[in-house]
């Protein structure tokens, strides 16, 4: 059993593989956090909460005399508001009277077979490979009819534990909830840093490491996005912390909308961490009966570094947040026209493009931008999901039509989320547009958002795409959205604190129902590249186009922070052309392949524009594609060197370690260069294993103590294949 709990029902036990969880509900109904971290037996460890009596520090009226015991100092599941604790809160409620206070006590348990689901939201899924467990913790406000559910959802095989809250209002009076987060780890003794990865769009996820002090540190979006600027996954790790060694304990949120995670110290030294939706610009009315569904928090602990813990999110994100077909059917190598023609294209120009891209081996023509409507420019026709007959010259049927004659499949590219004043869509419906009356909107790429939270503007989207699905051969879809989201009103309701998450949620519904009348579609979300990579859009879209930036040597950046928390097969990564698009850049055709190949692959660029020597390149990389497709997308990743020193190394392993991948970039010359050397890990010790580069054969134990130091320099942003394989 990954649950269990004492015969008084108090001392909870959430157990994985490597790991325990530890709660209690005291006497006083406080439900208490007493520990998290390597996995112990199941002794009671309240007695590491050192009580004593603190000033300024007040005491509940259920303390009496006893100044040693005050909510301000204790380790807590679901801390309150108003009510003595003066740190971070998890929950603000406003009553019918007038008052804020948020006080809840412990009512009882119960254990359900299987994972949980949150209605309205994504989380992690049961697979035929593991099932979950799921405890729900009930807690009662003292003074009203609010009742918490806490939801601790256990994937023992993969070291993971979720966290998630419901609130209800089961009294009569109107409740206004002004804050729901998610989640609250409360560490009693010792240092910890705080690793975060910020950024901005085509330059995301970098990764930021800072000690934990008095100082708050915190991040978060109120973009109405996740957002290219802050990623909602943190990592809390001991000061000593490496990639191989020391405790790390992750915190990644299952939602694309605004969020928060903070993390500090208090007066006794104690580090409260906290995450979920942000309160800024949130207020939630829940009416009598009504309920409201904070997203999921999955947490996961390593005691060996950033790789483990990393290992450990990529198993459980690949496996039980991603959904559908191509969870485990091979994805195509795609051609994306846009960086070819932008909206410059005619039917012909896209035949050319595919007839080049078919005798390469690339699977898939990805239709970009500008296929419907008025649409010529980005500045119109955002909204009108019509063909675009004259400039195809003809129907979007024959288009794929003849691509899937090459033998290839068709994707298309949409912006739903969006509208342009110059559209039909708006003419005819400027309601449906996020903006306050009586205010100009601000404009973001000279559009504006349509209110997701409307069903009627839903309903259209998802006939419009229908539409459009069933009646040509479209096997992709690429998901955009291209701006935050700000001037927020709805003309359907007047709390304009609940937009936020109703319009996250409005997303959700859309994708799920297109989702079910189209099982088979390969949809790719997008948000100008990774605005919105996060685990929520992981649960309808199995990749995610990791950035607008397709510069090789940026890329290193891009993906090494994102392989913090995300598995690469969730990661777009494309071939582009030179100079970049983006940085001017002139990087050899081989390192770009090589720096998409850890990817879900394609080319973003026109083939016909290339010489015959890149040609034959592009038939290698794709057949290298093929050929490491099940180390790249199901084997266990490796961080070898980051991007800042002059090279970066990553590698793949298979299951059985058998075979290995080792990708080396360059990225800065010297001269009279010192000698390169590299690392290589997860092999088994005991094999032998025939390194590609030198056809050397010595025990996997001997390369990952000895490691590999090549034999000749290579020159500024030259890349390295290695492959390691186990001798029979």
């Amino acid at each position: 059993m990954a649950i269990k709990v004492d015969k008084e029902g108090r001392l909870f036990h959430l157990q994985t593989k490597d790991s325990t969880y530890q709660m209690y509900a005291d006497e006083k109904g406080i439900l208490l956090h007493t520990y998290y971290g390597k996995k112990i037996d199941e002794e009671n460890l309240c007695g590491l909460i050192c009580r004593a009596d603190v000033g300024f520090s007040g005491n509940p009226p259920e303390a009496g005399e006893d100044r040693s015991y005050s909510l301000d100092c204790l380790p807590q599941e679901m801390p309150g508001s108003g009510v003595g604790d003066y740190r971070d809160d998890c929950i603000r409620l406003w009553h019918s009277d007038g008052s804020m206070a948020a006080d809840f006590r412990y009512v009882g348990y119960e254990i359900l077979a299987g994972s949980y689901r949150i209605p309205g939201l994504p989380a992690l899924h049961d697979s035929e490979e593991e099932q979950g467990q799921t405890l729900v913790i009930t807690l009662k406000e003292v003074a009203s009819q609010v009742m918490v559910c806490l939801y601790y959802g256990v994937f023992e095989a993969e070291n993971v534990i979720t966290r998630a809250v419901r609130v209800e209002n089961q009294g009569k009076e109107d409740v206004i909830l002004d804050e729901c987060l998610s989640c609250c780890l409360d560490f009693q003794f010792g240092d910890l840093d705080m690793v975060t990865f910020a950024g901005r769009h085509a330059m995301e996820r970098g990764p930021e490491r800072n000690p934990v002090g008095r100082t708050r540190l915190e991040v978060g979006s109120v973009r109405g996005t996740s957002s290219h600027q802050y990623n909602p996954a943190v990592i809390l790790c001991s000061p000593q912390a490496t990639e191989d060694f020391g405790d790390c304990y992750g915190m990644c949120l299952a939602y694309s909308g605004n969020f928060v995670v903070s993390a500090q110290k208090d007066q006794r030294g104690q580090t409260r961490a906290v995450m979920g939706i942000n309160p800024r610009q949130f207020s939630f009315c829940l009416k009598e009966g009504e309920a409201f569904d904070a997203p999921q928090v999955i947490l996961s602990y390593s005691d060996r570094g950033f790789t483990g813990l990393s290992h450990q999110y990529h198993r459980i994100l690949r496996e039980h947040m991603c959904r559908g077909k191509y969870v485990r059917a091979r994805r195509p190598v795609l051609i994306n026209n846009w960086e070819a023609t932008y909206f410059d294209f005619n039917e012909e120009k896209l035949m050319a493009i595919a007839r080049k891209a078919s005798s390469l081996g690339i699977e898939m023509l990805v239709l970009d931008d500008g296929w419907f409507g008025k649409r010529d420019s980005d500045n119109s026709g955002l909204g009108d999901w019509f063909v675009n007959e004259k400039k195809l010259g003809g129907r979007l049927k024959r288009l794929g039509d003849r691509i899937h004659d090459l033998g290839m499949q068709f994707g298309l590219w949409f912006e739903p989320e969006m509208v342009s004043q110059d559209s039909d869509l708006y003419r005819a419906h400027p309601d449906w547009a996020v903006q306050v009356p009586g205010r100009e909107p601000n404009r973001g790429r000279n559009q504006l958002v349509l209110d997701m939270s409307r069903k009627e503007v839903r309903d259209y989207l998802l006939e419009r795409m229908t539409d459009i699905l069933s009646n040509a051969p479209i096997d992709y879809v690429k998901w955009d959205m291209n701006r935050s989201v700000c001037d927020i009103y709805s003309h359907t309701y007047n709390r304009s604190g609940e937009f936020y998450h109703r319009y996250v949620c409005g997303v959700y519904d859309l994708l799920e129902r297109l989702l079910a009348r189209f099982p088979d579609l390969l949809l790719e979300g997008c948000s100008g590249g990774g605005g919105r990579f996060d685990a929520g859009m992981l649960y309808y879209s199995p990749q995610i186009w990791c950035s607008d930036n397709t510069d090789a040597i940026n890329r290193l950046d891009i993906q090494y922070g994102t392989s913090f928390f995300y598995p690469v097969s969730t990661m777009g990564s494309h071939v582009s052309a030179v100079p970049n698009h983006q940085t001017g850049r002139v990087t050899p055709f081989q390192t770009r392949g090589h720096v998409a190949l850890s990817g879900s692959f394609g080319y973003e660029l026109d083939l016909n524009k290339v010489t015959e020597e890149e040609q034959a390149l592009v038939k290698e990389q794709v057949a290298q594609f093929h050929k490491y497709y099940e180390l790249t997308h199901e084997g266990t990743y490796y961080r070898l060197s980051g991007p800042a020193g002059r090279l970066c190394a990553w590698e793949f392993v298979d299951a059985d370690q058998r075979q290995a991948l080792e990708t080396l970039v360059m990225t800065s010359a010297e001269g009279n260069p010192m000698p390169v050397h590299t690392t290589v890990k997860g092999l088994d010790p005991e094999k032998r294993y025939r390194c590609s580069y030198n056809d050397m054969v010595c025990s996997g134990r001997t390369w990952m103590n000895g490691g590999l130091t090549l034999e000749r320099v290579p020159g500024e942003y030259e890349s390295l294949l290695i492959e390691w394989r186990a001798e029979e």
